[in-house]
């Protein structure tokens, strides 16, 4: 397939210019109703996406709103070299990193774990009862399940109350800065782990069902056909997925971080999403907080490309 198309490439490339503008008219007029519906979409980018790019400007400027984008006084990399000297940019990237780590090492893989479960469970109301209850977690707003994790691990909450009945003492755990990261991360796989089984679930759908057929002539167990069947049926999306998971390695959601933390935690909370929003929004140094951010995004592009190259590699499943 790759031949294939290396080979439709170079011979649109040797096509006559006429020629390749009769076929684009044609193509145009043949899917005009297509390309319609891809005017609100390409619209919707341009404004809202790469409209506002222009505004990375400041972060090579000494912004300040009253003289605007344009007419701020230029200073080049000096919130950068600013950004590498501060104190807190190693524990800010050791934080994002170790975060991000761990969301690879558990989170990535709990949804494939629960596909694979749900695809093996025969009976289909019990299994449309444990996919309903999996995915409703991911409707629930991050505020409230911010609320109800303060809750829970409270003092006086839930879970201490459950220790202090098998004679363990209260632990303030968003208070101690070594029990941030376990529910940060376990927040996270309950939230969203029934919700990102749907993609494994729809690749399940399309292996052939002969596979399975023919390995239960040749004597395969279920967990033979899970092993030599369902995983490598999956496996480019697994692989497109891991690929996108690490190109946003760095871009750990703030949201919930900043529900959740506060100084006390400080040590293995703050993250670089956080700081960005502490240093534009709240200390509204707007040039160095793009700085920050413009870092974080050419540091997630680059991942993702050496991500996608590596895949390309060793497999032959890849982004693009």
């Amino acid at each position: 397939m790759p031949e294939l198309n290396r080979n439709f490439v170079q011979e649109a490339a040797r096509m006559p210019v006429d020629r390749k503008r009769t076929i684009i008219k044609k193509d145009l007029i043949r899917n005009r109703y297509i390309y319609l519906m891809l005017i609100p979409v390409i619209i919707y980018y341009g404004i809202f996406h790469y409209g506002p790019m222009y505004g990375l400007l400041i972060a090579f400027k000494d912004f300040g709103i009253a003289v605007g984008v344009w007419d701020s006084p230029w200073v080049g990399f000096t919130h950068f070299q600013n950004f590498f000297e501060n104190p807190y940019f190693w524990r800010l990237l050791r934080n994002t990193l170790m975060i991000s780590f761990y969301e690879l090492l558990f989170a990535f893989p709990a949804p494939i774990i629960l596909a694979l479960l749900l695809n093996e469970i025969r009976l289909v109301f019990f299994k449309r009862i444990v996919q309903t209850i999996s995915y409703l977690p991911h409707f629930i707003s991050i505020v409230v399940v911010a609320g109800m994790l303060v809750d829970f691990v409270a003092r006086d909450g839930l879970i201490n109350n459950i220790l202090g009945f098998i004679g363990i003492e209260p632990i303030a755990f968003l208070q101690d800065p070594g029990w941030f990261r376990s529910i940060y991360v376990s927040s996270g796989i309950w939230q969203g782990i029934g919700w990102g089984s749907i993609i494994y679930l729809a690749a399940m759908s399309s292996i052939d069902p002969t596979l399975y057929d023919a390995a239960r002539i040749d004597g395969a167990g279920r967990w033979k056909q899970t092993l030599h069947i369902t995983i490598p049926g999956i496996m480019p999306t697994i692989v497109i997925l891991l690929i996108l998971n690490i190109g946003s390695i760095l871009a750990v959601g703030s949201e919930k971080i900043i529900l959740l933390y506060n100084p006390l935690t400080y040590e293995t909370a703050d993250v670089i999403s956080t700081y960005v929003y502490r240093k534009g929004i709240l200390g509204a140094d707007f040039g160095y907080s793009a700085a920050v951010g413009l870092f974080n995004s050419v540091i997630s592009f680059i991942l993702l490309v050496v991500a996608n190259t590596i895949s390309k590699r060793v497999s032959e499943h890849r982004l693009w």
